[in-house]
């Protein structure tokens, strides 16, 4: 009895620790700010991708944090790693941190012959 109790208990800890998330309360949903600029790194990781997004402005070159969905969902959606490679331009949408530094979530991305990234409409992260 001890012993069936104790691996329920352990059982229910690891399920509780492994449905834990981050909030997405950094980034704000009402605004949306579109970059152009090359890719220098896509990080297709758990539990979320990344695309650091070099941004030419007239004050210099900004190096954007872009933090996507898991490698899961990305993929369901038509990503691949191989998606996006170091030195392409492309068209990204994001919701912007709140802070104001250079990164947000993701919202979508035209490569730069107008094709869509991924289907319509990847997941942003959560």
């Amino acid at each position: 009895m001890w012993r069936t109790s104790t691996t329920g208990l352990a059982l229910l800890l690891i399920a509780r620790t492994g449905a834990a998330h981050h909030s997405g309360a950094m980034f704000d949903a009402q605004k949306s700010i579109t970059l152009q600029g090359t890719v220098r790194l896509f990080q297709w990781t758990n539990p979320h991708c990344w695309i650091q997004l070099l941004v030419p402005s007239a004050a210099g070159t900004t190096e954007w944090s872009i933090e996507m969905g898991s490698n899961g969902n990305l993929y369901r959606n038509g990503w691949r790693a191989s998606t996006l490679n170091a030195g392409e331009r492309i068209t990204v949408i994001i919701h912007p941190v709140r802070d104001g530094t250079a990164a947000g979530q993701f919202v979508s991305a035209t490569a730069a012959d107008g094709s869509s990234l991924g289907r319509a409409s990847a997941p942003a992260s959560q």
